[in-house]
């Protein structure tokens, strides 16, 4: 049977829950933004190769609905990393269902792609909060469990070729994707010798159904035009794949970096399109 573990207080209701399924395993996946785009293909992924995983993002319908349809082999946590109190009971609730082989970082976002002369800078607050300071605020809460788990515990941080090259209008999003790059690549430095994996994926183009609507404010013209005239950019699938890859490997095996992009795409500036 399938349970539900609500929150012990008040000012938690509604922000951290878990749904704990019967299945006992040793590969135990927190992965952050699970209620779409690469977060859900990665713990619908996850699932598939034996992992069990627990899902974390705050749409509690989008959870019950992965949940549902992955069965025993997922648990969910409603839970907004941007929030302290938040993030800190639903990783208390995670650690009372048992260790943590694995953290896939997956919560972020992009909005707006105006130019730093005129661009909003509440937009850009909000992608430090859930691109950088999200991935710190639970990696920081579960790295002790991480590295008490069989074998070592794995980071991974799924943050963007907009961290590696800068474009016009991504001063906002190449800023904070370069920032959760050095993150990963810190903890890396910070942690060598301990019984931790440290994995960061940088995806380029990849088509999702809500990425590049949220970053234009909902505006679906403007979310169609990236992509328009591309073949075959990457999907949530692909990305997933990776993932599991990394994670699979030997736990004596970092896969550093991973940088992934459509054929199409050479870089950021450089996409083929089709007329």
């Amino acid at each position: 049977m399938v349970g539900t573990l609500a929150g012990n207080t008040a000012e938690n209701e509604g922000k951290s829950e878990i749904r704990l399924g019967n299945t006992v395993t040793s590969k135990r996946a927190v992965v952050t933004g699970a209620s779409s785009g690469i977060g859900r293909a990665t713990a619908m992924q996850l699932a598939s190769a034996g992992w069990k995983v627990v899902a974390l993002a705050r749409r509690r319908d989008k959870l019950i609905e992965l949940s549902d349809q992955l069965g025993d082999a997922c648990e969910y946590v409603v839970c907004d990393v941007t929030d302290e109190a938040s993030t800190q009971a639903a990783v208390a609730r995670i650690l009372r269902g048992g260790p943590v082989k694995a953290l896939v970082n997956c919560a972020g976002g992009a909005i707006g792609q105006d130019p730093v002369e005129s661009c909003n800078v509440e937009d850009w607050r909000k992608m430090y909060d859930v691109n950088v300071l999200g991935t710190l605020r639970i990696t920081q809460k579960l790295l002790p469990a991480l590295k008490k788990a069989p074998g070592g515990g794995t980071v991974v941080v799924v943050s963007s070729t907009a961290g590696i090259e800068p474009y016009e209008g991504g001063g906002g999003y190449c800023g904070v994707k370069s920032a959760e790059r050095v993150l990963a690549q810190t903890l890396r430095f910070e942690q060598v010798g301990q019984p931790l994996r440290v994995i960061d994926v940088s995806p380029g183009m990849v088509e999702t159904k809500e990425f590049s609507l949220n970053r234009f404010h909902g505006d679906q013209a403007k979310a169609d035009a990236v992509y328009a005239g591309v073949p075959n950019p990457l999907t949530g699938d692909d990305i997933a794949e990776c993932i599991e890859w990394a994670l699979d490997l030997p736990d004596s095996v970092d896969i550093d970096s991973i940088v992934v992009r459509p054929r199409a795409q050479a870089s950021a500036q450089r996409v083929y399109r089709e007329r």
